[in-house]
C-alpha cells in the first residue's frame, strides 16, 4: 500500500519524483523520503508526515542529480516516524532501497544478519532486506545484480523494490512479486513506480513487470538507456511495451474541493464509459467480449463464486441479487481475505469473479491464484488496465470508471455494479431466463442511469445543508431490504472510512433482532426506501424506528408522500428498475458522509489508518 517512484534520466529527479509522490500519496501518507545520486553521493532526506512535510524539510539542501528513488509510507512493520521511513541505506552506506510490501521472514533473516555483525535502526521489514541483499553481495563477492538475484529468491512475502547504489551509479535496479511495479518509457529516460499516475505526464509506453522479475534501468555515458529484465532464474525476458490509456487531466481536482467530491461528479460520465460499446437500446443488446468469447464456461456453471474485498465486496452483493434474478444461477459471495485462508470448496465447473478497483488487491489477488489451482475458471472485474488481476484471469472486464485518487471509493463502486448488472442480464439472455421484455426495459433504464445520475448530483447543497445537523453523531444505522441491502453495508462503510463515525450497515428486517435496542432520540437512522421492491415492509420498519424517537434520513422515489412524511429528512432520486437503485441511491449517501466529514475538519482524501490499493495482508 506504500508508494514508490524511481526516475532515471538526464533531467533532474528531484521535481519529478516529488511531484510523483504527491500523485501516489493515496496510497500511503505516514512518511515520506527520497534518494538522490550526485557526485558520488546518496543524499537521502526522509520525514514523517505527508509529502508537503519532505518537500518543507529539504529547503535548502542539495537535492541535485538526475537519479533517483522516492517512497510514500503505509506503515505495517514499524511506527510511522522518520527512522521507520523509507529509503532505507545499508549498513556501509552505499547501498539504498524503498520496499513496497511486507517480507514475512524477516525476522529469521534479521535475526542471522545480527550475528553475523549487522546494526539495525529501524523496525522495519524493508532495513532488513537492504541489509540482506548487501550482506550477500559483500560474503559472496558478487555483483549487486547477482545478489539481488539470491536475497529475492530467499524472502518470503510480497515486494516492489527500487535499489540505488554507488556500485551502478548510473542505474535504477526494481523488481516486483505480489505488489505492482510499472516502468515507463521516456525518451532517453526510465521511471518507475507503484501505479502510471507519476508516470503519465512523461510518456505513454510502459512495461508492467511480472511476478519475480527484476529489471535493470541504465542510462549509460553513451549510448542509448537500456533495460534488461530477469527472472529469478535469471532468464532473460522480453518487455512487453503497453500504452497508457490515462490523461493527465484524470489526476488533476479541476475546481474541486477533494477528489472524493469530483471523483463522485464524475459518476454520470464513467457510467457512460463502462455502458460504451457494451449496450446499445436500439438494438436491444447488452455485449461484454469477456462473456461472448467464453460463454460455454457461464452456461455450464454449477455456481458463480464473486470474490472482493470493501466496497468491492459490496458490489458482489448486488451482483448476486442480479445473477440469480435474471441468469438463475447460484451465486456465493465471499471476503477474498476469509477464501484465500480456508480449503474453500471449489469444482472445475464453477465460475469464480475477481473485483478489485486497483487490480492489485493482495488478498483478492490471491484468492484468484487458490480458486485457478482448484480448476475453477476466472473472471476478472477490476479499473486498471494491465494491472495483476487483469493478467492472472481467464477473460474480464474493465470498468472504465478512470483514476480513482480518494482512498474512499465511489466511481469504482457505481461502475462496479454497472458491470455486474450487464453480465446478468447478458447472461439471462443467453440462457433464455429472461423474458424479452423485461430485457429490454431494463436496457433502456440502464441507457437513462448517466442522465438521472445528474439529476441526484444536483440535491448536493440540500445533502450538505442537513449534514451539518450529524457532525457530532456518534452512531448511525444504515438500512435496506433486498438490493438496499448491499447498499446499506456501502453506506456505513463510507461513513466509517471518512468521518470516523461509527456506523452499521443492516437488512431493515434484521433490525428487530437486535439493533433496535440502539435506537434513541441520538441515532439517525438512514433507510433507502424507494417504491421498487418491498416498499410496504421497509415503512413498517421506519414506523418501528419512529416510536422509538429514531431521526430518520431517507431515500425515497421521486414524488414519495408516506415514507418523506415519517422522515426528517429525505432526498428523493428519479425512478428506476429495481435492480438499479444502488447505482443511484448511492450518490446520496456518497454526499451525506463527503458532507459530514469536511464538516468535522476530517481529511476525506486520505482518512486515517487507510491507503487505497490494498497490496499487503
Amino acid at each position: 500500500m506504500c508508494g514508490i517512484v524511481a526516475y532515471i534520466g538526464k533531467k533532474q529527479a528531484y521535481p519529478i519524483l516529488i511531484k510523483g509522490l504527491h500523485r501516489l500519496e493515496y496510497r500511503g501518507y505516514d512518511s515520506a523520503g527520497i534518494c538522490l545520486y550526485n557526485h558520488n553521493r546518496l543524499n537521502v532526506y526522509k520525514k514523517r508526515g505527508k509529502v508537503s512535510d519532505l518537500e518543507e524539510s529539504v529547503q535548502g539542501k542539495d537535492v541535485s542529480g538526475s537519479l533517483g528513488i522516492a517512497h510514500t509510507r503505509w506503515a505495517t512493520h514499524g511506527e510511522p516516524n522518520q527512522i521507520n521511513a523509507h529509503p532505507h541505506v545499508s549498513q556501509y552506506g552505499d547501498l539504498v532501497l524503498i520496499h513496497n510490501g511486507i517480507i514475512e521472514n524477516y525476522q529469521t533473516i534479521k535475526k542471522e544478519l545480527i550475528k553475523q555483525g549487522r546494526t539495525f535502526y529501524s523496525e522495519t521489514d524493508t532495513e532488513v532486506l537492504v541489509q540482506f541483499i548487501d550482506y550477500i553481495r559483500m560474503s559472496s563477492n558478487i555483483s549487486l545484480v547477482d545478489a539481488v538475484h539470491q536475497a529475492l529468491s530467499q524472502v518470503v512475502g510480497a515486494y516492489a523494490i527500487a535499489i540505488m547504489s554507488k556500485e551502478m551509479p548510473r542505474s535504477i535496479i526494481v523488481a516486483r512479486k505480489g505488489s505492482p511495479l510499472v516502468i515507463g518509457i521516456g525518451k532517453d529516460e526510465f521511471l518507475a513506480a507503484s501505479d502510471a499516475t507519476p508516470i503519465v505526464e512523461y510518456t505513454k509506453d510502459v512495461v508492467y513487470l511480472e511476478d519475480e522479475e527484476i529489471a535493470v534501468l541504465s542510462l549509460p555515458l553513451r549510448g542509448k538507456p537500456k533495460m534488461e529484465i530477469t527472472n529469478l532464474k535469471n532468464v532473460k525476458k522480453v518487455p512487453l511495451i503497453q500504452k497508457l490509456e490515462m490523461s493527465l487531466s484524470m489526476l488533476e481536482k479541476n475546481g474541486f474541493p477533494h477528489f472524493m467530491l469530483k471523483e463522485i461528479y464524475e459518476q454520470p460520465r464513467t457510467l457512460r464509459d463502462s455502458l460504451s460499446g457494451r449496450i446499445n437500446v436500439d438494438l436491444n443488446t447488452v455485449s461484454l467480449s469477456g462473456v461472448i468469447d467464453h460463454k460455454d464456461k457461464f452456461l455450464n456453471a454449477r455456481r458463480i463464486i464473486i470474490v472482493g474485498c470493501g466496497t468491492s465486496w459490496h458490489a458482489g452483493l448486488v451482483g448476486e441479487y442480479a445473477i440469480e434474478e435474471y441468469a438463475r444461477i447460484p451465486v456465493e459471495v465471499e471476503y477474498a481475505s476469509e477464501f484465500r485462508y480456508r480449503d474453500p470448496l471449489v469444482y472445475p465447473d464453477d465460475v469464480v469473479i475477481a473485483i478489485s478497483q486497483s487490480g492489485e488487491t493482495a488478498d483478492t489477488l490471491a484468492a484468484v491464484k487458490l480458486a485457478k489451482q482448484k480448476g475453477a475458471f476466472i473472471y476478472g472485474i477490476c479499473n486498471v488496465v494491465g494491472s495483476s488481476i487483469a493478467r492472472a484471469t481467464d477473460s474480464g472486464t474493465y470498468t472504465h470508471a478512470g483514476p480513482e485518487i480518494g482512498v474512499a471509493s465511489t466511481k469504482a463502486f457505481t461502475a462496479q455494479v454497472c458491470v455486474l448488472t450487464l453480465l446478468a442480464l447478458a447472461l439471462g439472455k443467453l440462457k433464455g431466463t429472461i423474458k424479452p421484455s423485461r430485457f429490454e426495459s431494463i436496457v433502456k433504464a440502464i441507457h437513462e442511469l448517466p442522465e438521472k445520475m445528474e439529476q441526484v448530483l444536483t440535491k448536493n447543497v440540500q445533502i450538505a445543508d442537513f449534514a451539518k445537523i450529524f457532525t457530532y453523531s456518534r452512531n448511525f444505522l444504515y438500512l435496506g431490504r433486498g438490493y438496499n441491502y448491499p447498499l446499506a453495508l456501502e453506506g456505513a462503510l463510507k461513513l466509517k472510512e471518512i468521518s470516523y463515525i461509527h456506523a452499521e450497515g443492516y437488512p431493515a428486517a434484521e433490525m428487530k433482532h437486535g439493533p433496535i435496542a440502539l435506537i434513541d432520540a441520538e441515532m439517525p437512522i438512514v433507510v433507502i426506501a424507494t417504491k421498487k421492491g418491498n416498499y410496504e415492509k421497509i415503512v413498517s420498519n421506519i414506523q418501528e424506528v419512529k416510536a422509538r424517537q429514531g431521526r430518520i434520513i431517507s431515500i425515497v422515489s421521486e414524488g414519495d408522500v408516506e415514507v418523506k412524511a415519517l422522515s426528517d429528512f429525505s432526498v428523493e432520486i428519479p425512478e428506476t428498475e429495481e435492480m438499479l437503485v444502488p447505482i443511484l441511491a448511492c450518490i446520496p449517501l456518497q454526499l451525506l458522509a463527503y458532507h459530514i466529514a469536511v464538516q468535522r475538519g476530517c481529511n476525506v482524501d486520505q482518512p486515517r489508518n487507510l491507503a487505497k490499493s490494498v497490496t499487503v495482508e
